[in-house]
Formats: structure tokens, sequence, C-alpha cells
């Protein structure tokens, strides 16, 4: 394996039963992510993208392929292992209010993945405000609970909880889609600064193709559960060869906050 792949998909199948039958939602699906770099996932609502990122974290069991994540086979490893790479890797998902408990406070929701692995932090103030300083929140915030914040904060919150344990890798599910373009242009670009900053890798999903462009180093353009494109994404965005992208491009208009 190169030594700068982090991640791989290898021939990634999903099928879920189906009125008798099998139904087909991810259909033999290859592709790799460098250290460092931001991954582009992008096709429409229903192409598979967001199963196929659930099967790179193991959230969901795939059914034919295999997946490599920094050169150990994920689905042969066992739980203990797993449970140690799960620290390495973490998931920002689409909706910010649905992610977070409504009934804990901010400072319950970041201590929550150290607890899970058996750490204690909940106690530590000074800790716990560091994590909302990175993602510019007040350490005010740390009493107050979910529907006190509007969702471009929530969403911030989601990114620190991500965040907390240190990982290296970090699916981000249409992370700002359900946000208004300017607060969703800044949560981008916290995104970068915080790749900056410790060199993080990203699977960045979206079905905004001017998004991908502004954020991607490489893209994958998912159709009815299968690649039908990849590449460098400058590359792709200014000369597609599908005409399944190409329809992409031109569905989705220019957005001045994301201009190159």
């Amino acid at each position: 394996m190169d030594a700068a792949v982090l991640v791989e998909a290898l021939g990634l199948v999903k099928e879920y039963p189906r009125g008798g039958g099998v139904a087909r939602v991810v259909d033999d699906v290859s592709f790799s992510i460098r250290r460092g770099e931001t991954m582009g996932l992008v096709g429409e609502s229903g192409s598979g993208k967001s199963t196929v990122a659930r099967m790179l974290l193991r959230l969901i069991e795939p059914t034919g392929g295999a997946i490599r994540y920094d050169g150990v086979d994920l689905l042969a490893a066992s739980s203990s292992e797993v449970r140690t790479l799960r620290r390495r890797m973490q998931i920002v998902f689409q909706d910010p209010y649905a992610a977070l408990n409504p009934r804990m406070k901010v400072r319950q929701i970041l201590a929550e993945p150290f607890a899970i692995h058996g750490e204690q932090v909940s106690g530590d103030r000074g800790r716990l405000e560091a994590m909302l300083h990175e993602v510019g929140l007040d350490a005010s915030a740390l009493e107050r609970y979910p529907h006190e914040f509007s969702g471009g904060q929530r969403q911030r919150i989601n990114i620190a909880r991500a965040l907390a344990l240190r990982p290296e890798f970090l699916v981000l599910d249409e992370p700002v889609s359900a946000l208004d373009v300017s607060v969703g242009a800044q949560v981008v670009n916290l995104l970068r600064e915080l790749q900056r900053k410790y060199g993080l890798t990203y699977l960045f999903i979206s079905h905004s193709m001017p998004l991908i462009r502004y954020l991607c180093d490489r893209v994958a353009v998912m159709r009815r559960g299968q690649v039908v494109e990849h590449g460098d994404c400058e590359q792709v965005c200014e000369a597609p060869r599908h005409e399944y992208t190409r329809g992409l491009i031109a569905a989705t208009p220019e957005m001045p906050h994301f201009a190159q």
C-alpha cells in the first residue's frame, strides 16, 4: 500500500432485503484517501455516499469488499483493535441538532467521548473550555443546552466533540447542508483551519460541486451506488468525463462564499 494512503475502500458492496429480493445500494465502490488531504464524495440524495462513509467507520457492516485503515484490515480486526482505531476516526453528521442530546449540557456532550473510552474529564473545566475555543465558542457555552444555540453554533459543538480524542480522520457528512450559506462558509473555513493545524484527513460528503471544488483535493462522483468518475478535484470540475458529473456541475450554481 502507498505509504501516504490512510484509508482504502476496496470493492465495497452494501445490500438490503427489499420486497422479497435484495436492493444493492452500494455496488463495487473503491477509492483511497491520502494522509492530510480532503477527499470529496459527491452525488445526489440516494446515491449511496453516506452508506459508504458509515461502512468506512464500521458503523454499518458491508455486504462485501474490504476496508483498510493505515494498513489494518478493518473487517478482520478484533473488537479491541476496532475500539482502539475508533479513537483515530470520527464523524460529523448533517443535522447539527439531531446529533446532540437535548438533555445534556455542552460540558457533558464534550466529556462523553472520553467517558466512552474510560477517561473522566467532566471536572476538567479548563480542558473543556479549550475545546470550545478551538471552534470559536465562548466558555459560557459549557453550561447551556443545544436548543440555546444557532445551527452554526451547534455544528461547531459537534466538531469540537468529534475532535475531543484527537482523531486523524474525520468523515464530514454534509456538515453544512442544513445551514445558511454564509454560516456554512464560516464552518467550512473553520474545518480548513483545523485541518492545517492538526494535519487532519477528511472525507467530505456533499451534493454541491462548488463546495467540493472549494474544499477538496480529490473527488469521487457517485450515482446509484457506483463511482462513475474520480480524480483530481480541479480536473474533474474543469473537464468532467461523465455526463452525470457534467449534470451535477450544471445543476449547482456557483456560490460566491466558496469562490476559489
